[in-house]
């Protein structure tokens, strides 16, 4: 029973890092191509300022739009005879005064809470309490619809005699998708790994299966970021046949896409 535990741990732990590297592929901006319409558009190494200008791309050249962070977009320049083609990053001003393939300035909306009611991607960092512990945790989530998303998590749990790790895999339910304060059900299972610290008596590592429903709330705040809390009622199914129920809160800030 002990090895199967920690095969879910492992898929969980796989499938979280599987989800945060697909979800920067999904980051790329709907629109393709624009070109400049101003003198010149000053490509940086970096999504930032403080990021040298390597390039300056010349009124008329038609950049591809490659995903964006925050306020700056990266671009490739398209190839010619004289000029190689050149990958950077190009400000949200600068975008702003290019065209599109019928000659109009490209229109570049800011996210919205209609993107947060239609988002697919979710990612966030939150903290809280475990049963008495201090409780640490990332997640990812994944939108099918409106109303129903399959979410992952990874936890880390401190304690005062124990350490753990705590993989989830569960189902989110919003009803209520328009409105910007959302609550929501989850239900789910998982695996907790426990590292127990002290060395008054003769302890070893635990992994045992999960299972939890909670309820929680998203607030969407501002551009593509939303405030998280949620509580889970856990039940901890124990190797030493004695089932532990367990609470759990957390709150956080999490970002979607």
């Amino acid at each position: 029973m002990g090895n199967q535990p920690q095969g879910v741990l492992n898929s969980s732990l796989k499938l979280l890092i599987t989800l945060l590297l697909f979800s920067s592929a999904a980051c790329a901006e709907e629109f393709a191509e624009v070109q400049i319409a101003e003198p010149y558009i000053e490509l940086h190494t970096g999504p930032g300022r403080g990021y040298p200008v390597f390039h300056v791309a010349a009124r008329g050249e038609w950049l591809t739009v490659l995903k964006r962070r925050t306020d700056w977009y990266q671009v490739r320049t398209q190839r010619s005879h004289e000029i190689q083609q050149q990958t950077g990053w190009v400000k949200h001003a600068a975008m702003a005064l290019t065209l599109n393939h019928n000659g109009e300035v490209v229109d570049i909306a800011e996210p919205g809470i209609g993107d947060f009611s239609s988002r697919r991607w979710e990612m966030g960092m939150l903290g809280g309490d475990f049963s008495g512990a201090n409780l640490i945790a990332v997640y990812a989530a994944y939108s099918f619809n409106a109303n129903l998303a399959a979410e992952v998590g990874l936890s880390q749990i401190l304690g005062s005699y124990s350490d753990s790790q705590h993989a989830t895999l569960n189902l989110a339910a919003q009803p209520f998708t328009e409105w910007r304060y959302t609550p929501f059900f989850t239900l789910g299972t998982g695996v907790i790994n426990t590292n127990p610290r002290t060395t008054l008596v003769q302890s070893e590592d635990r992994v045992d299966p999960t299972a939890f429903a909670g309820i929680g709330l998203r607030a969407y705040l501002t551009r593509r970021f939303l405030l998280r809390a949620e509580y889970r009622h856990h039940t901890l199914f124990s190797s030493r046949d004695e089932n532990e129920e367990i609470d759990e809160w957390k709150a956080g800030i999490a970002f979607f896409f």
